[in-house]
């Protein structure tokens, strides 16, 4: 328990000081006496908001119905990041060290939390024009170096992408070497590159394009190319790529 000493001075006229000494010894968790006397808290929301991306709807090589359909997929991941963490939150303090159903809620964190980050990097990379107007940048020079030209990116990016089995495709910057990697993320959370920047995410799990192009996951890879928006691409880059400040 964490404990708080203070000189705090009260005579009897001074209630300021009461309340200020009564409302510190509540802060620091004298948990008898906030039993008993509960202060009127102002709930405060911690959970993940599912965010709005409709603005998608009629974007080409997409079904509507393939959108909304993985919009609501997505929305689960939210719920269910939710709902773990609150469970969590609220389990018994003296049940967590030795208790198999928490360690085993624990490790069901990764999986949820990545499937709802994953999408919503997915989701926000898409809605653009899929052309990239300048390519006289930062970002398209390390590209090409890293790989001899930006086609050949494109053609490792796609070339990950068929890889037989479900999963992501992820470009990575290595900040720490600088450079970019093709990645193949298999689960939502294992295979991921520690310490690097998801730049452009490609959702290749079954959900993301059977329903309108049934096995055909390279004509699905043609359509996501055709949307990519590369600001969003490019802005995070630059993020990932500037200095830390000393």
């Amino acid at each position: 328990m964490l404990l708080l000493f203070a000189k705090i001075q009260i005579s009897e006229s001074g209630e300021f000081m009461k309340n200020l000494f009564l409302a510190s010894f509540l802060i620091v968790g004298d948990l008898s006496y906030a039993d008993q006397n509960p202060p009127s808290a102002v709930t405060i929301s911690i959970d993940y908001t599912a965010k709005d991306y409709s603005h998608l709807l009629g974007m080409r090589g997409f079904a509507n119905s393939l959108l909304k359909m993985h919009f609501e997929l997505y929305q689960g991941y939210v719920k269910n990041i939710n709902t773990l963490l609150d469970k969590l939150r609220n389990w018994p303090l003296q049940n967590k060290d030795s208790n198999y159903e928490y360690s085993a809620l624990k490790r069901r964190v990764g999986w949820e939390f990545d499937g709802m980050r994953l999408h919503e990097l997915y989701f926000e990379n898409l809605g653009g024009t899929g052309k990239i107007t300048d390519q006289n940048t930062s970002f398209y020079n390390q590209i090409s170096k890293d790989f001899g030209s930006f086609e050949k990116w494109k053609q490792d990016f796609i070339t990950t992408g068929l890889s037989r089995g479900i999963g992501w495709v992820i470009l990575y910057y290595d900040s720490g070497h600088g450079r970019f990697i093709n990645t193949w993320i298999e689960e939502h959370d294992l295979g991921h590159l520690a310490g690097c920047t998801p730049v452009l995410v490609m959702d290749v799990w079954e959900h993301a394009y059977i329903t309108q192009y049934g096995l055909d996951r390279a004509k699905y890879i043609d359509a996501f190319f055709d949307n990519i928006n590369w600001p969003v691409i490019l802005n995070r880059y630059d993020k990932a790529s500037k200095p830390l400040a000393s």
